[in-house]
Formats: C-alpha cells, sequence, structure tokens
C-alpha cells in the first residue's frame, strides 16, 4: 500500500537507443544542414535509410507527430526526448510520400512501426533523406553517448547508448 503512495521513481544509468531504420549510419557532423551536423537541437547519430520503413527505437510514448508527417517526437521511459526527422526539407511536401501508423500520445516498444515513406518520391521532390535522430534533452540529462562503430545499422539494432548524468 505505502508503494502506492510513495511511488518511487525508477533512476535510470544508462539507457540504449535502437535503430529506427536499415541503411548507413553516419555522424551527425556529416548531416548538410546546420541545425543536426551543429547539434543545436542536440546529440545523435544519422541513417541514410535503404528502405522507408521506421520504427520505434525506444521504449516510450509518442509526445509528437508533425502534421506534415516527416518528424516523430518520443519521449522514452528514461525520460529521454528522442526526435526522428526523416530527409532534409521534407517538411515542404505536407506530408505527401509518408504513412503514419501511430498518435501522439500512444504507448510504443521498440521495433513498434512508426511511418513509412517513399524514398524515391523524396529523391525525385529533391529531397536529402539523411534522417537524424537526436535526443533533444541531451544536455539536461545525458553525460556521454557511447557510439557503435560500424558503418551500417539494421531496423532494432543497438545504434548507442547514453550514459546519464
Amino acid at each position: 500500500m505505502l508503494a502506492k503512495i510513495f511511488k518511487h521513481k525508477k533512476r535510470f544509468e544508462k539507457e540504449e537507443i535502437f535503430s529506427p531504420l536499415t541503411g548507413e549510419l553516419v555522424p551527425l557532423e556529416r548531416v548538410p544542414d546546420p541545425v543536426f551536423s551543429q547539434k543545436m537541437m542536440g546529440d545523435g547519430v544519422a541513417v541514410i535509410p535503404e528502405e522507408g520503413v521506421l520504427v520505434s527505437p525506444v521504449e516510450g510514448e509518442v509526445v509528437q507527430v508533425f502534421h506534415t508527417k516527416h518528424a516523430i517526437g518520443i519521449k522514452s521511459l528514461s525520460g529521454l526526448e528522442i526526435l526522428l526527422h526523416v530527409g532534409l526539407e521534407t517538411v515542404e511536401l505536407n506530408g505527401e510520400g509518408f504513412t503514419v501508423f501511430i498518435k501522439e500520445g500512444q504507448t510504443v516498444k521498440v521495433g513498434d512501426p512508426l511511418l513509412n515513406f517513399d524514398i524515391a518520391f523524396l529523391r525525385n521532390e529533391n529531397k536529402e533523406i539523411i534522417t537524424p535522430i537526436i535526443i533533444t534533452n541531451y544536455s539536461d540529462k545525458v553525460d556521454e553517448i557511447e557510439r557503435v562503430d560500424q558503418q551500417a545499422v539494421s531496423r532494432g539494432e543497438k545504434l548507442f547508448v547514453c550514459n546519464f548524468k
């Protein structure tokens, strides 16, 4: 009974982030957009996708689905705020080429489908398909990121580990 009254909040020391895409793993510094490459929004990595399937990289809650369907925000169980931003300047497509499977407030697990996107369509519209995966509250919560040392990733493989302050 006392446990219900004094809900003990679990303290996380670290959290693993899994790849939401299959493709080439790219350092954030190589994303051809200074907002991401200069880490203005936070730290993370990017993936150049081989297929147009985006899945959840963590267990948590969908906190934002952009009305243009190109980006999704998820808050993990540990409190990490993760932005998945499919492509660059894809906001200009107003959702065309994207199919979203989730909604705000929905809980997700690692590997749950979030959205599909048409890579050929994005390229035909002259959009970069590189997809940043950003911890937007990095400076508040994370001491360091341990990135995997590989050039290619598959959906569901470990991308990096966030060690908390």
